[in-house]
């Protein structure tokens, strides 16, 4: 049996199959082989002491004479000897049998074990290429996560306290959009309390004069029926119906063209920069009220004025034509070198100008009234309209401010100082860059104020010019004392050697000391050097932040990078001049329109009062202007003789125009802008030469239809108006 399953195993181990099985059946095989032999040599011993005691029991027979006991003792070791061959014979029997069903056992599962050896195999070696294959990724994943927890632990060890602050809605990051809105009503609501009133004073200047001359018209008329028996007042309720008549519906015109119209204007200067419901509109009952009530006392009164003073004549007066104003000496005589040197036709005209006061004053005062809104208009268009290229073309050189986290690691600065080196980017400089606040202003808000701190001033000048704004000299950092922008030190009202005080991120307290005064229209700031930075915050001083210059400076660009910077797990925040440049143009743009507005009133005005005027001089005087005529002057002179008069008192409206002007664009520069934009206070040639201009082509226009007038006028129709 042990033969066959030998021969058995040796088949299989010439297969070249083997396994755990197959050393399980050999391990078995080669048990029971050595319990064979060991029992085949217990055999042979035991058979040689049966010879050995078979050979004693022979030579015991041989001497069995010489005692029974030595034969009894052989003879019962014999009979051990043989019950323990007999013993180890069944023991050998036994292993052989079981060898033999563990080997048929062994060959059933030699079959099984194989497949499954098979499967194991190749799943053993998808496993091993799938391992292989992730192997290295499973590598650089857990070196990563090993630099990502060292980073980690190194940023652990930067963290700082956080610094807590409460904005309002006037402050804060989302506040910029509110603030500019507000800026803009501000400007509407400020414009509101001046142009109104000044343009009804000068539409009461023209009512007033239109209204006087309409009752001069009706002179004859007023007499013819007085003398038919009518009363007074039936005369004077025909000119104060027609001036009720009349202002009733110019103000209901006015009322609805003002609560319609002119909201819509204002709306769309708005819309410009913001995303805004469709304006309402509603009826304002007081100001209705008011308009009336300033309209009936602007044309009722001085028609009732004008008709009472006339109807207290005589009928036969009120049938003449109304005498001329009387001549009286004139300032101008009291200097006779002055006045000796005037011609014939210059000394006429000065008496007249004194002789007709009332015209005048409301030439001169209608005259400066549109110059003034014409300068205000034009200058605050030139002060707003290039602050913006002043700040980022001729100021400021950045594009961003990159600025750091507090509690960043090397390898973040160093993703930033990679970034920094990139295409896109033209230069950039490391700076010492931290968010100021301060409580001032008009509405006692909380400003933010930029600090540029830096240690090298060389370089600094490349990014940003700092300049006095009226002379243009550079303003250098110092050791002592900081450099700070124009609308921060208006505001703060603080000069060169002045202190003032601000808060820092902390909300700490810190007190600086102004050593210049740098031109800034948009924003406030604080330039100071290391060594002031220093004495000023008490800490060591250390860069947080980048000006960086772009090769593209446009805003499309401008933007895509500063979201490209953002990205970097290292930057706190990005500070974009994009987002000032859209600021300044929504208020540009708003105001713009406004302006617009207030010039084409302007221009109106001086045509309306200057048309009213000429023409009410010209039907006024048309005897004394036939009687020139008459004697021999030409039609230009005739014409220069009354229009003279018309030019000097332009001139000396437009010269009272520029004055008033002048206050009126300091007040909206001053008044008008928020308080981190400052408008440029110099007024431009533009304001001052268009004025003039518009009313030169004006009044030579007038001129011209005085001159096509006078040259038709029938000399004697007029001379005979008085029979």
């Amino acid at each position: 049996m042990l033969d066959k399953v030998g021969a058995t195993l040796g088949k299989w181990e010439q297969t070249g199959i083997t396994g755990k099985l197959y050393e399980q059946i050999r391990g078995k095989y080669d048990m029971a082989i050595n319990q064979y032999n060991e029992a085949c040599a217990e055999y042979n011993r035991q058979l040689n002491a049966y010879n050995a005691g078979l050979q004693q029991y022979q030579n015991a027979v041989a001497r069995l004479d010489q005692g029974s006991q030595a034969y009894r003792s052989n003879a019962d070791n014999l009979a051990q000897a043989s019950k323990q061959i007999a013993e180890k014979q069944n023991e050998l029997g036994k292993a052989v049998s079981q060898a033999g069903k563990q080997v048929a056992d062994g060959v059933t599962q030699l079959i099984q074990g194989q497949r499954d050896i098979d499967k194991a195999e190749t799943e053993y070696q998808s496993k091993l290429a799938e391992f292989n294959a992730q192997k290295p990724e499973a590598e650089r994943k857990i070196s990563e996560a090993e630099r990502q927890i060292t980073l980690a632990e190194e940023k652990i060890d930067n963290l700082t306290v956080p610094a807590y602050s409460v904005s309002g809605r006037r402050e804060g990051l989302t506040s910029q959009g509110y603030c500019v809105y507000m800026v803009i009503e501000g400007i509407v609501a400020k414009l509101a309390d001046i142009f109104p009133i000044f343009l009804y004073f000068v539409a009461a200047l023209v009512t007033f004069s239109t209204m006087g001359r309409m009752v001069d018209e009706e002179r004859t008329n007023s007499g013819t029926l007085k003398a038919l028996g009518c009363g007074n007042a039936d005369v004077m309720l025909k000119f104060t119906v027609y001036g009720f008549a009349a202002s009733t519906l110019g103000t209901c015109i006015g009322v609805l063209a003002g609560h319609t119209l002119l909201p819509l204007i204002v709306a769309h200067a708005y819309s410009a920069g913001f995303t805004m419901p469709d304006i309402m509109l509603k009826f304002h009952p007081w100001i209705t009220m008011a308009a009336f009530a300033l309209a009936w006392i602007s044309a009722v009164v001085p028609a009732w004025l004008a008709a009472s003073k006339e109807l207290r004549e005589k009928p036969a007066s009120l049938l003449l034509p109304k005498p001329p104003a009387k001549g009286s000496k004139i300032l101008l005589e009291h200097f006779p070198p002055l006045w000796n040197r005037l011609n014939f036709t210059h000394k006429v005209t000065a008496r007249n100008i004194f002789r007709y006061k009332t015209r005048m004053f409301m030439t001169i005062f209608g005259v400066c009234g549109a110059v003034s809104l014409l300068t205000a208009g034009l200058a605050v268009q030139s002060s707003i309209g290039q602050i913006g290229n002043r700040q980022f073309e001729e100021l400021i050189h950045y594009d961003l401010i990159v600025a750091e986290e507090s509690d960043t690691n090397s390898a973040q600065r160093e993703e930033i100082a990679t970034t920094l080196k990139g295409k896109t980017v033209q230069s950039s400089t490391a700076v010492r860059y931290e968010e100021l606040s301060k409580t001032a202003g008009k509405e006692n808000d909380k400003q933010s104020i930029t600090l540029l701190s830096t240690d090298d001033a060389y370089n600094f000048n490349e990014y940003l010019t700092l300049r006095d704004r009226k002379t243009h000299q550079p303003q250098i950092l110092v050791n002592n004392g900081a450099v700070i922008s124009e609308r921060l030190a208006e505001m703060l009202n603080v000069s060169v050697g002045d202190t003032f005080t601000v808060n820092d991120e902390n909300g700490a307290q810190r007190t600086i000391k102004v050593a210049g005064i740098s031109e800034m229209y948009i924003g406030h700031f604080i330039f100071m050097n290391a060594q002031c930075y220093e004495h000023v915050f008490g800490d060591q001083y250390s860069t947080n932040a980048y000006m960086v210059g772009l090769k593209d400076h446009s805003n499309a660009n401008t933007e895509r990078q500063g979201a490209k910077f953002m990205k970097l797990a290292a930057v706190r925040g990005v500070v974009q001049n994009t987002t000032q440049k859209n600021m300044v143009s929504t208020i540009v743009g708003s105001l713009n329109q406004i302006m617009e507005v207030l010039i084409l009133v302007a221009v109106l005005m001086a045509v309306v009062i200057l048309y009213d005027l000429t023409n009410l001089n010209v039907s006024e005087r048309i005897r004394e202007l036939s009687t020139i005529k008459v004697l021999g002057f030409h039609t230009s002179e005739t014409t220069m003789y009354i229009y003279r008069e018309t030019i000097l008192l332009s001139l000396l409206g437009i010269l009272a125009g520029y004055g008033f002007g002048e206050w009126l664009h300091r007040y909206i520069i001053t008044e008008v802008p928020p308080d981190e934009v400052m408008f440029d206070p110099a007024i431009s040639w533009i304001a001052l030469a268009a004025p003039a201009i518009v009313v030169a082509v004006v009044l030579a226009v007038l001129g011209w239809i005085v001159y096509r007038q006078l040259e038709t006028v029938d000399m004697l129709e007029a001379l005979k108006s008085v029979e």
